[in-house]
């Protein structure tokens, strides 16, 4: 699974400002009685802390025990409790139910096919209270098929210490697929350099089969905006967010 070699390294370039919009997007779709929130591959905890210090009662869900670790540092630099728990989103079986589930930074787009998207879908939808809701975000064909094939981005902090380079390709056997290879540089005491870099496989989908594959899990409201909810949904949307109820 992706994340485990270097989870403190994505953590740290991680662009802060996306977690906040998360959160207000989140914030804004949940009622005054909404209590309990789990939020699915919660990586690091950052999201999860932004809603445990608004009174939330968060659990960050996560395959990375790596990540859970840092999700943990995380809480008690902000004094809040989370709690943190190792599963994989297509199984969530022994957790309760929860006013909310998010799932944020496209990471539904990172399951091999669209069989374990859906089970995914069906597993929040078990375990959804009566009327809690569901807010996740994928990134649309228009993100995998145009803007993704022949990306590149570099980045170097202002002492040369750390260095992250990001290329990214089309997957040419997987409809909607893209390819990223990313790769971080990081200088030793020695004043050589460490490498290690890791392949991600990424995959979209029409939005009509996404919100076909909702509602066969149960999701019998599904609103889908664009630009965490401000705009509506254009041809070359990026980035779908949705706010799913049963």
């Amino acid at each position: 699974m992706i994340y485990q070699s270097f989870a403190r390294l994505y953590d740290e370039l991680f662009d802060d400002q996306l977690y906040m919009q998360w959160c207000n997007y989140t914030l804004n779709r949940l009622g005054s009685d909404s209590k309990s929130v789990l939020d699915l591959a919660g990586g690091a905890g950052r999201l999860a802390c932004l809603l445990a210090k608004k009174g939330l009662n968060v659990t960050v869900a996560d395959f990375s025990t790596e990540m859970l670790s840092i999700a943990s540092e995380h809480a008690a630099e902000n004094g809040v409790d989370l709690q943190l728990v190792e599963a994989d989103m297509r199984n969530l079986t022994g957790f309760p139910t929860y006013d909310a589930v998010t799932c944020f930074a496209d990471s539904f787009c990172y399951l091999d096919n669209l069989a374990d998207v859906k089970q995914s879908f069906s597993q929040v939808a078990d375990h959804l209270t009566a009327h809690g809701k569901f807010l996740f975000d994928i990134i649309s064909p228009y993100q995998t098929d145009v803007v993704y094939p022949g990306y590149m981005y570099n980045y170097e902090d202002e002492d040369h210490r750390r260095a992250f380079m990001w290329q990214s390709f089309a997957d040419d056997d997987v409809e909607h697929g893209v390819i990223h290879e990313l790769t971080f540089f990081t200088r030793l005491t020695d004043g050589n350099y460490q490498r290690v870099g890791e392949t991600h496989f990424e995959r979209s989908y029409e939005l009509a089969t996404v919100k076909e594959a909702l509602h066969e899990a149960g999701f019998s409201r599904v609103a889908v905006s664009a630009n965490f909810g401000d705009d509506e949904v254009k041809p070359d949307t990026t980035r779908w967010f949705f706010e799913c109820q049963k």
